[in-house]
Protein backbone atom coordinates (compact mmCIF):
# COMPACT_ATOMS: atom_id res chain seq x y z
CA UNK A 1 0.00 0.00 0.00
CA UNK A 2 1.50 3.71 -1.18
CA UNK A 3 1.56 6.47 1.03
CA UNK A 4 1.60 10.08 -0.10
CA UNK A 5 3.42 12.07 1.92
CA UNK A 6 2.52 16.06 2.70
CA UNK A 7 5.72 17.43 3.30
CA UNK A 8 8.29 16.60 0.38
CA UNK A 9 11.63 14.20 1.27
CA UNK A 10 15.01 13.90 0.29
CA UNK A 11 16.85 11.50 -2.13
CA UNK A 12 19.00 9.36 -0.01
CA UNK A 13 22.62 7.91 -1.45
CA UNK A 14 25.40 6.19 -0.19
CA UNK A 15 28.65 7.20 -1.36
CA UNK A 16 31.51 4.44 -0.31
CA UNK A 17 35.58 4.95 0.39
CA UNK A 18 37.96 2.49 -0.25
CA UNK A 19 41.45 3.06 0.77
CA UNK A 20 44.09 0.82 -0.74
CA UNK A 21 47.36 0.03 0.53
CA UNK A 22 50.66 -0.26 -1.85
CA UNK A 23 54.27 -0.82 -0.96
CA UNK A 24 54.52 2.96 -0.64
CA UNK A 25 51.57 5.21 -0.27
CA UNK A 26 47.48 5.01 0.77
CA UNK A 27 45.40 5.19 -1.90
CA UNK A 28 41.33 6.04 -2.53
CA UNK A 29 39.70 4.30 -4.98
CA UNK A 30 37.73 7.05 -7.67
CA UNK A 31 35.49 6.78 -10.47
CA UNK A 32 35.13 9.24 -13.41
CA UNK A 33 31.79 10.14 -13.28
CA UNK A 34 30.03 9.34 -17.58
CA UNK A 35 26.65 11.65 -16.46
CA UNK A 36 26.03 14.76 -15.40
CA UNK A 37 26.17 16.45 -12.45
CA UNK A 38 30.08 17.09 -12.45
CA UNK A 39 30.50 14.90 -15.96
CA UNK A 40 34.30 14.00 -16.47
CA UNK A 41 35.27 14.52 -12.94
CA UNK A 42 36.27 12.16 -10.36
CA UNK A 43 34.37 11.07 -7.54
CA UNK A 44 33.91 8.58 -4.80
CA UNK A 45 31.58 5.14 -5.91
CA UNK A 46 28.46 5.76 -5.23
CA UNK A 47 24.70 6.44 -6.21
CA UNK A 48 21.10 6.75 -4.89
CA UNK A 49 19.46 3.95 -2.29
CA UNK A 50 16.75 1.59 -3.82
CA UNK A 51 12.85 1.77 -2.43
CA UNK A 52 13.51 -1.67 -1.25
CA UNK A 53 17.48 -1.80 -0.33
CA UNK A 54 19.02 -2.24 3.07
CA UNK A 55 22.06 0.83 3.03
CA UNK A 56 24.92 -2.07 3.59
CA UNK A 57 22.98 -3.78 0.71
CA UNK A 58 23.03 -0.78 -2.04
CA UNK A 59 26.73 0.51 -1.29
CA UNK A 60 27.96 -3.03 -1.89
CA UNK A 61 26.07 -2.76 -4.98
CA UNK A 62 26.95 0.49 -6.19
CA UNK A 63 30.72 0.16 -4.90
CA UNK A 64 30.46 -3.23 -7.51
CA UNK A 65 28.47 -1.69 -10.47
CA UNK A 66 30.70 1.10 -10.74
CA UNK A 67 33.90 -0.71 -9.97
CA UNK A 68 33.68 -4.69 -10.03
CA UNK A 69 35.07 -4.46 -6.28
CA UNK A 70 32.60 -7.04 -4.30
CA UNK A 71 32.49 -8.77 -1.07
CA UNK A 72 34.27 -5.85 0.52
CA UNK A 73 33.83 -5.52 3.76
CA UNK A 74 32.67 -1.78 4.25
CA UNK A 75 31.45 -0.17 7.74
CA UNK A 76 29.59 3.32 8.53
CA UNK A 77 31.42 6.06 8.40
CA UNK A 78 29.45 9.28 8.75
CA UNK A 79 25.73 10.75 6.97
CA UNK A 80 26.50 13.72 5.20
CA UNK A 81 23.07 15.95 4.50
CA UNK A 82 24.40 19.84 3.82
CA UNK A 83 21.54 21.31 1.84
CA UNK A 84 23.61 22.38 -1.20
CA UNK A 85 25.83 19.58 -1.22
CA UNK A 86 23.92 17.74 -4.45
CA UNK A 87 22.89 20.19 -7.71
CA UNK A 88 19.88 17.37 -8.54
CA UNK A 89 17.85 18.54 -5.06
CA UNK A 90 18.23 17.72 -1.70
CA UNK A 91 20.09 14.52 -1.02
CA UNK A 92 21.10 13.03 2.11
CA UNK A 93 24.45 10.42 1.53
CA UNK A 94 25.31 7.70 3.94
CA UNK A 95 29.22 7.38 4.05
CA UNK A 96 30.77 3.90 4.29
CA UNK A 97 34.57 3.19 4.30
CA UNK A 98 37.06 0.06 4.20
CA UNK A 99 40.92 -0.34 3.58
CA UNK A 100 41.96 -3.46 2.16
CA UNK A 101 45.13 -4.43 0.77
CA UNK A 102 44.85 -2.73 -2.64
CA UNK A 103 46.78 -5.40 -4.90
CA UNK A 104 44.00 -7.96 -4.40
CA UNK A 105 41.68 -5.16 -5.99
CA UNK A 106 41.65 -4.28 -9.59
CA UNK A 107 38.59 -2.18 -10.26
CA UNK A 108 36.85 -2.11 -13.79
CA UNK A 109 34.37 0.77 -14.71
CA UNK A 110 30.97 -0.10 -15.32
CA UNK A 111 27.28 1.13 -15.03
CA UNK A 112 27.51 5.10 -15.23
CA UNK A 113 31.46 5.06 -14.37
CA UNK A 114 33.56 6.43 -17.48
CA UNK A 115 36.80 5.16 -15.53
CA UNK A 116 37.94 4.12 -12.16
CA UNK A 117 40.92 3.86 -10.53
CA UNK A 118 43.20 3.97 -7.63
CA UNK A 119 44.92 7.81 -6.62
CA UNK A 120 47.28 8.57 -3.64
CA UNK A 121 45.07 10.64 -0.95
CA UNK A 122 48.05 13.22 -1.32
CA UNK A 123 47.32 13.80 -5.05
CA UNK A 124 43.80 13.94 -5.58
CA UNK A 125 42.01 15.12 -8.33
CA UNK A 126 39.37 17.79 -8.23
CA UNK A 127 36.31 16.08 -7.00
CA UNK A 128 32.40 16.29 -7.50
CA UNK A 129 29.88 17.03 -4.80
CA UNK A 130 31.12 16.99 -0.84
CA UNK A 131 33.49 14.16 -1.64
CA UNK A 132 36.89 15.77 -0.25
CA UNK A 133 35.08 16.44 3.11
CA UNK A 134 33.76 12.48 2.91
CA UNK A 135 37.36 11.72 2.02
CA UNK A 136 38.64 13.82 4.42
CA UNK A 137 36.60 12.45 7.26
CA UNK A 138 37.84 8.78 6.27
CA UNK A 139 40.87 9.89 6.22
CA UNK A 140 41.06 11.33 9.56
CA UNK A 141 38.92 8.07 11.17
CA UNK A 142 40.95 5.08 9.32
CA UNK A 143 44.50 6.78 10.94
CA UNK A 144 42.72 7.16 13.94
CA UNK A 145 41.22 2.97 13.84
CA UNK A 146 44.64 1.43 13.14
CA UNK A 147 45.99 2.79 16.63
CA UNK A 148 43.62 0.93 18.40
CA UNK A 149 42.37 -1.98 16.64
CA UNK A 150 44.88 -4.36 14.82
CA UNK A 151 43.37 -3.84 11.62
CA UNK A 152 46.84 -3.22 9.78
CA UNK A 153 47.61 -6.73 9.89
CA UNK A 154 45.05 -8.01 7.52
CA UNK A 155 46.55 -5.99 4.73
CA UNK A 156 49.80 -8.11 5.23
CA UNK A 157 50.57 -11.20 4.44
CA UNK A 158 49.80 -14.27 6.85
CA UNK A 159 53.62 -13.87 7.45
CA UNK A 160 55.89 -11.01 8.03
CA UNK A 161 59.08 -9.32 8.99
CA UNK A 162 58.64 -6.47 11.44
CA UNK A 163 60.48 -3.72 8.87
CA UNK A 164 56.61 -4.15 6.60
CA UNK A 165 54.18 -4.00 9.91
CA UNK A 166 56.12 -0.20 10.71
CA UNK A 167 56.10 0.59 7.21
CA UNK A 168 52.25 -0.31 6.83
CA UNK A 169 51.81 2.23 9.51
CA UNK A 170 53.64 4.36 8.99
CA UNK A 171 52.53 4.92 5.48
CA UNK A 172 48.83 4.87 7.25
CA UNK A 173 49.81 7.52 9.78
CA UNK A 174 52.07 9.57 7.44
CA UNK A 175 55.01 10.04 9.82
CA UNK A 176 57.95 7.95 10.73
CA UNK A 177 58.09 5.51 13.72
CA UNK A 178 61.36 5.11 15.56
CA UNK A 179 62.51 1.70 14.81
CA UNK A 180 63.06 0.62 18.33
CA UNK A 181 60.01 1.66 20.13
CA UNK A 182 57.82 0.45 17.65
CA UNK A 183 59.43 -3.37 17.63
CA UNK A 184 59.36 -3.01 21.49
CA UNK A 185 55.58 -2.07 21.89
CA UNK A 186 54.46 -4.51 19.48
CA UNK A 187 56.46 -7.67 21.01
CA UNK A 188 55.11 -6.50 24.53
CA UNK A 189 51.29 -6.49 23.63
CA UNK A 190 52.11 -10.33 22.91
CA UNK A 191 50.02 -10.42 20.06
CA UNK A 192 52.86 -11.40 17.37
CA UNK A 193 53.98 -15.33 16.70
CA UNK A 194 57.68 -15.49 16.64
CA UNK A 195 58.27 -17.86 14.03
CA UNK A 196 61.70 -20.08 13.18
CA UNK A 197 61.37 -18.75 9.42
CA UNK A 198 63.57 -15.89 7.27
CA UNK A 199 62.75 -13.77 4.38
CA UNK A 200 63.79 -15.79 1.29
CA UNK A 201 64.95 -14.52 -1.83
CA UNK A 202 65.74 -10.79 -0.48
CA UNK A 203 68.45 -8.65 -1.33
CA UNK A 204 69.43 -7.71 1.78
CA UNK A 205 69.93 -9.46 5.31
CA UNK A 206 67.20 -11.66 5.58
CA UNK A 207 64.93 -11.12 8.47
CA UNK A 208 63.09 -13.03 10.60
CA UNK A 209 59.09 -13.52 10.01
CA UNK A 210 56.22 -13.31 12.46
CA UNK A 211 52.24 -14.07 12.37
CA UNK A 212 49.89 -12.32 13.90
CA UNK A 213 47.89 -14.41 16.99
CA UNK A 214 43.84 -13.37 16.29
CA UNK A 215 43.21 -16.34 18.78
CA UNK A 216 45.68 -14.65 21.67
CA UNK A 217 44.30 -10.91 20.94
CA UNK A 218 40.85 -11.80 21.55
CA UNK A 219 42.00 -13.91 24.62
CA UNK A 220 43.33 -10.56 25.79
CA UNK A 221 40.56 -8.41 25.09
CA UNK A 222 38.35 -10.28 27.38
CA UNK A 223 41.03 -9.59 29.89
CA UNK A 224 40.93 -6.03 29.35
CA UNK A 225 43.46 -5.43 26.75
CA UNK A 226 43.69 -2.54 24.88
CA UNK A 227 45.86 -2.47 21.62
CA UNK A 228 47.69 0.92 21.18
CA UNK A 229 50.42 1.99 18.44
Amino acid sequence: MSYTYEHPRPALTVDCVVFGLSDCSLNVLLIQRANPPFQGQWAIPGGFVDMDEALDDAARRELQEETGIKNLFIEQLYTFGSVDRDPRGRVVSVAYMALVRQADYRPQHADDAADADWFAVDSLPELGFDHQQILAMAHDRIRSKVQYQPIGFELLPRKFPLRDLQRLYEIILDREIDKRNFRKKMLNMDVLEELDEFEQNVSHRAARLYRFNRRKYQQRLKEGFHFEI
